[in-house]
């Protein structure tokens, strides 16, 4: 990802704590490597992790990076939506948006 595509809160803390950021980015590598899940599903697993707990920053980071590592807005979509019967019609629907704006981002 690109520094200009950090939203502005994600840049404030990795100027001001870069020792922190960098050890958050290298847990996130280290984990990803722990298993057999290529990079397009442990995004999807992921987005849907950001979708039950209603971070709309890391549902956009994670559509982002899914798109990124070759997973279709079908399959975006589909991943959230799966989430209904277990976090609820509100918490799905406004993950759903979340995913719209990186989607019609992509889309410009």
């Amino acid at each position: 990802m690109s520094e200009e595509r950090y939203p502005g809160w994600y840049s404030f803390i990795k100027e001001k704590h870069a020792n922190f950021i960098k050890a958050l980015e290298q847990l996130g590598e280290a984990v990803r490597q722990e298993g057999p899940l290529d990079d397009k599903t442990a995004h999807l697993v992921q987005l849907a992790g950001a979708a039950a707990s209603r971070s709309e920053g890391a549902v956009h980071s994670h559509a982002r990076r899914a798109l990124k590592a070759g997973a279709t807005p079908e399959e975006i979509y589909h991943a959230v939506i799966l989430l209904t019967s277990t976090i609820g019609f509100p918490p799905t629907s406004a993950a759903l948006s979340w995913v719209y704006d990186v989607l019609a981002e992509e889309a410009e």
